[in-house]
């Protein structure tokens, strides 16, 4: 089995992108094979040029488009943008085949934050996105608040009830 973790913001140097290589460390310490996605690498113009009418249009998107369809199971780090997540990852939902792309398919959130909440609604308000496109979530939802106060300078999180968590929620998805 093959688990898809898709870091869910274009910010470069993002903490996002750190715990996604964590969760991959995890997932291998569980003998699970798993890639990451990370949205930074999607081509600078595909809201303009790989959705609505020009859906399937940019094959440089359309690989992340094929790769997201082939894939059954995701992890979604997610940071906490303005209360939700990110709009480049709204944007990359959408040019996602639908419905095909999540119907039946299994998830598992992260979400984090700089501030307290730890992307509560940022995990919220995506649940109902992927519910709505016929996708099961995990119900455990680790929420890491206040990232930068429980992360090393080599990107391990020192808190450890987060790694716990995460720890758990990985096992959780694995057997999902």
């Amino acid at each position: 089995m093959m688990i898809t973790i898709v870091c869910s913001t274009n910010r470069n140097d993002a903490l996002s992108f750190q715990i996604s290589q964590l969760y991959q460390q995890l997932l291998t310490e569980y003998d699970t094979e798993s890639e990451i996605i990370n949205l930074n690498d999607l081509p600078q113009d595909f809201a303009f040029s790989a959705l609505y009418e020009n859906s399937g249009k940019n094959e440089q998107f359309n690989s992340f488009r094929n790769h997201m369809k082939e894939a059954q199971k995701y992890v979604f780090v997610v940071p906490e943008y303005n209360g939700s997540f990110p709009g480049v990852l709204k944007a990359f939902i959408d040019g996602l085949e639908y419905p095909n792309t999540f119907t039946n398919k299994k998830c598992a959130l992260v979400g984090l934050s700089s501030g307290v909440q730890g992307g509560g609604l940022a995990l919220s308000h995506l649940t109902d996105i992927f519910n709505y496109c016929g996708m099961h979530v995990l119900a455990l939802k680790p929420k890491l608040a206040r990232i930068e106060a429980n992360i090393d300078e080599d990107f391990q999180i020192t808190n450890k009830l987060y790694m716990e968590l995460l720890r758990e929620q990985a096992q959780q998805l694995i057997s999902f």
